[in-house]
């Protein structure tokens, strides 16, 4: 599988420009009203792997169901997985320091993340969804390992935006190939729009 093809997108616009060094540096006290924003959506919210998973936002459970007996993802629950994600990615974004615009809840700022809205009776096994989480544990265990090379990255590049700046580009693609992966993973296991296995690739 080419990974240009996978049906999840998802980048994140380099900064070409100086960053704010201020909010830079005090940027875990800066997130504190946006994350309880977060943590105060239905059911609240845990980091998973380059997104966060809203335990009672998110609509998992009655998905697989509607899945499994009717066939059926509803355009609707496609919409807000879809958005919920675009939002939760953005306070992720501004935590790791990609960008220093305060996270918005609906616009997109520099961050693009795309599903294709899956053809459901020719494209979702309906079985498929109760094993998913099984299949992708191989992907948890990767990025288990590859967010701990992020956290110290991100240090890394905390110190290299107070002295100048910028984020060095090498870092910033490292970090947003990351969370590209953790995206695809995402959507595969839990808001399941797609059958098609990941592909371990931080490339997009």
């Amino acid at each position: 599988m080419e990974p240009s093809t996978y049906p999840v997108t998802f980048s994140v616009e380099y900064p070409e420009r100086q960053l704010n060094r201020l909010t830079t540096a005090f940027r875990i006290f800066t997130v504190i009203p946006i994350a309880i924003v977060l943590e105060l959506m239905p059911g609240g919210a845990i980091a998973a792997f380059g997104a966060v998973v809203a335990t009672g936002s998110l609509i998992v459970f009655p998905l697989v169901l509607m899945l499994l007996f009717r066939k059926k993802y509803p355009r609707w629950w496609f919409d807000w997985n879809l958005e919920l994600q675009r939002f939760t990615n953005r306070v992720l974004v501004y935590v790791l320091l990609m960008d220093d615009r305060y996270p918005s809840t609906d616009q997109e700022q520099g961050l693009r993340l795309d599903y294709v809205y899956p053809d459901v009776p020719r494209e979702l096994n309906r079985f498929l969804p109760l094993v998913k989480w099984l299949l992708a544990i191989p992907h948890f265990i990767v990025l288990a390992f590859l967010w701990i090379a992020v956290f110290f990255v991100v240090i890394v590049a905390w110190f290299a935006i107070l002295f100048t700046g910028r984020y060095p580009r090498g870092m910033f693609d490292f970090v947003e190939g990351v969370v590209r992966w953790g995206q695809r993973v995402v959507a595969y296991a839990f808001t399941l729009v797609t059958d098609r296995y990941p592909p371990f690739s931080l490339r997009p």
